[in-house]
């Protein structure tokens, strides 16, 4: 478990990364930085009252866990409080890993245009009353009413991380706008080098995320990780047919956000169907999310990074096709419409669904308006011109002093210059 959460812990600066490399020259820093500071708000709140609100016994008739009753965690702090001999201050660190990530993936919907302060703020008061209380429904066996009460599976949070996030980036896009330019002049990924490489760590930090979750190095682990692997290079076959039908190319970018589909749509399912299934949520999330992507272009929001259409989108999938694929003979023992489970799982995955949606997004949008009404959320159109690294953190980048109107070395009075003119491959 300790290795699992590490793992998890490693899937935020992947993230970063991913999110990073995808963003424009200019604001790199900041969108690495709003994921990193997941961190310093999250982590925090976390251990003060987020396990708490997470995994208490039931108050307020079920929404949340009891907010005192793990405060400052002081009650797991003796090595005889175990589960099933898992100490728990072991579990803790687990599931915190959970929240601090999940926070993080809102941050790719709203990239060079949403104030630093006014995020650190948001995403505190949203893990506090959306994610905590979510969690409590989902990974709570005992006591949350989606995992116990109605019976949905979602092994790994396709509900309490995928959807939950994509939802959240859907509402924030929507109530900050759109870029400046956007879509016309939107900015092109700025290093696909490193969009590549958050994708490769987000994949390895992905077995603790899922295999982990089995909370024992055994078979449920085990299953949940072989499942994990084939889902995810399906989806990267799906996602780069569509981009060689649709555009007449497969892009490093295409295969990147395909691995990250797969991820999230086997995230709920990794213990519930057979390989085979796996590989069929795997294909259909990879090709749902590739369309999926173009609905901001569609409806008119702009979501920077597509959380929306990787998350929300392949929270979705992976979270309905459970009611076709599941096989009670696999760890999660529910029984899919394919292999004559009947049509009842499938209505449980889709209440578990709209529960999380309609929640989350009516409680981001008050979160959002109030910080919007007391602090803004979005920076001056000056200061997105000039760049939100500059204009928030007073930092760059990239150094580029030592690239223009550079002397050729040896050659003499009268010798060409050689000069990178802007936006070549070479300044970013």
């Amino acid at each position: 478990m300790l290795t699992s959460s590490a793992l998890v812990l490693l899937m935020v600066p992947g993230l970063a990364l991913f999110y990073g490399g995808q963003a424009h020259s200019k604001s790199v820093l900041n969108m690495m930085m709003m994921v990193f500071s997941t961190f310093a708000t999250v982590g925090v709140l976390w251990v003060i009252v987020g396990y708490s609100l997470a995994f208490g016994d039931n108050t307020v008739g079920g929404w949340f866990g009891n907010p005192a009753q793990y405060f400052m965690l002081s009650s797991l702090l003796s090595e005889t409080v175990q589960t099933d001999g898992l100490p728990d201050v072991a579990f803790a660190a687990f599931q915190a890993m959970f929240a601090i990530l999940t926070v993080g993936l809102i941050a790719g919907a709203v990239a060079n245009r949403m104030k630093f302060t006014s995020w650190m703020v948001f995403s505190l008061l949203w893990a506090l009353l959306v994610y905590f209380p979510i969690a409590h429904w989902v990974f709570d066996l005992d006591a949350g009413w989606i995992a116990s009460g109605i019976g949905a599976v979602d092994f790994a949070g396709g509900t309490a991380v995928h959807i939950n996030a994509g939802m959240a980036a859907l509402v924030l896009a929507l109530l900050l706008g759109k870029r400046r330019g956007w879509p016309n002049d939107s900015a092109r990924p700025h290093n696909l080098t490193m969009v590549m490489l958050g994708a490769g760590m987000l994949w390895f930090g992905w077995f603790g995320f899922n295999a982990g979750s089995a909370a024992v190095a055994g078979y449920a682990a085990s299953y949940a990780f072989l499942n994990t692997v084939v889902a995810t290079c399906t989806a990267i076959c799906g996602w780069l047919i569509i981009e060689q039908v649709r555009d007449g190319k497969p892009t490093s970018l295409g295969a990147a956000s395909g691995i990250v589909a797969g991820l999230v749509a086997i995230t709920p399912a990794c213990a519930a169907v057979t390989p085979l299934g796996a590989m069929a949520i795997g294909f259909i999330s990879g090709l749902a999310c590739a369309f999926g992507v173009g609905l901001k272009y569609r409806f008119g929001f702009d979501d920077a990074f597509d959380v929306v259409g990787v998350h929300l989108v392949g929270g979705l999938v992976g979270t309905l096709l459970i009611g076709f694929f599941a096989w009670d003979g696999a760890p999660a023992a529910a029984g899919g419409v394919f292999y004559g489970g009947g049509w009842g799982q499938l209505g449980i995955q889709a209440l578990a669904a709209v529960a999380v949606m309609a929640y989350c997004g009516v409680v981001t949008a008050i979160i959002a308006l109030i910080v919007k009404a007391t602090m803004g959320l979005r920076i001056e159109s000056e200061a997105e011109a000039v760049g939100i690294d500059e204009s928030e953190h007073a930092e760059s980048g990239y150094d580029y002093s030592g690239m223009t109107n550079r002397t050729t070395s040896g050659l003499g009075a009268g010798a060409p210059t050689t000069q990178v003119p802007a936006g070549t491959t070479a300044e970013r």
